[in-house]
C-alpha cells in the first residue's frame, strides 16, 4: 500500500519553544492511525504541522508532494480537513451554515450532494439545520466540526481528541463514523487521541510521542501487548 501522507524528522516551534523534535511517521492512503500520549508530548502539534498552522521544519509529503511552507488554505485545498481540538464550530452560524463553510473548497454545484452526504452520516442535522451551532451541545458540536470537515471531500482527515468531554456513548458513535467512512469511502484518517484503548481499536497502527519524540511505534496489537504502552496510557 503506498503512503499517503510522510513525516521525516518534522521540528515545529511556537516562538522560542520546540513543541516536536524531528517527529517521523507514515500513513497508507486508507489507513487510520493513532497518535498517543500525554498532554504536553506533542499530538496537537503534529496534526498542526501537517495542516500548516504551526512554524514547522523537516519534510512533509502528501501523496508524494511537498507540502513545504503551505499554509492550512493550500493545505486543505489539496485534500486534507483538520478537525481541532475544542469542536471548532462557528457558534453565531446555523448547522447549514457551518455545512455550506465547510465546503468553500468545492465546487458550489457539489454542494447539495455532498449536503445529503453528510446528513445521511449525522441525521439529527436534518432537524436543526437552522439552529445556532453554539447552542447545541457539546457532543453535538463536535459531531457538527466533524460533518463540518467532511464537506470537503478530503482524502485525509486530521481528528484532533475527538472523545474530550463527551459522555462514551456519543465517543462510540464518532468512531463508529470515522471507522465506516474509512471502510465505504477509504477515508485515510491520522487521530490524536487520549483515550488510548478507543483509539488502538479504531487505528491500524499507532505512534506513541513523549515530549515532543516518537517514543513508541507498531500496530494496534502490538502496543497493547507492549506492557509499557498498557500501563502508562491503557490503565491496565
Amino acid at each position: 500500500m503506498a503512503a499517503l501522507l510522510e513525516l521525516d524528522n518534522v521540528e515545529a516551534r511556537y516562538g522560542a519553544t520546540k513543541a516536536l523534535h524531528g517527529i517521523s511517521l507514515t500513513l497508507d492512503d486508507g489507513s487510520i492511525v493513532a497518535v498517543l500520549g500525554a498532554n504536553g508530548a506533542g499530538k496537537t502539534t503534529t496534526l498542526r504541522a501537517v495542516s500548516g498552522t504551526v512554524r514547522r521544519s523537516g519534510e512533509i509529503l502528501f501523496d508524494g508532494r511537498r507540502l513545504g511552507r503551505r499554509g492550512p488554505e493550500a493545505v486543505a485545498r489539496l485534500g486534507i480537513a483538520h478537525v481541532p481540538e475544542g469542536r471548532g464550530t462557528f457558534a453565531e452560524l446555523s448547522v447549514k451554515e457551518n455545512l455550506r463553510l465547510g465546503a468553500y473548497t468545492q465546487r458550489p454545484q457539489a454542494f447539495k450532494a455532498d449536503y445529503s452526504r453528510v446528513l445521511n452520516l449525522f441525521p439529527w442535522m436534518l432537524d436543526r439545520e437552522g439552529q445556532q451551532a453554539g447552542t447545541l451541545s457539546g457532543g453535538e458540536q463536535q459531531m457538527l466540526a466533524l460533518a463540518r470537515a467532511l464537506m470537503q471531500r478530503p482524502r485525509l482527515l486530521l481528528l484532533d481528541e475527538p472523545s474530550l468531554g463527551l459522555a462514551p456513548g456519543l465517543v462510540t458513535d464518532i468512531f463508529r463514523i470515522v471507522r465506516e467512512l474509512n471502510e465505504k469511502e477509504g477515508l485515510s484518517v491520522l487521530v490524536v487521541e487520549q483515550n488510548a484503548a478507543v483509539a488502538l481499536e479504531t487505528a491500524e497502527r499507532a505512534y506513541v510521542l513523549e515530549v515532543g519524540r516518537v517514543v513508541v511505534t507498531g500496530t494496534s496489537e502490538e502496543l497493547r501487548r507492549n506492557e509499557s504502552v498498557r500501563r502508562s496510557y491503557l490503565g491496565y
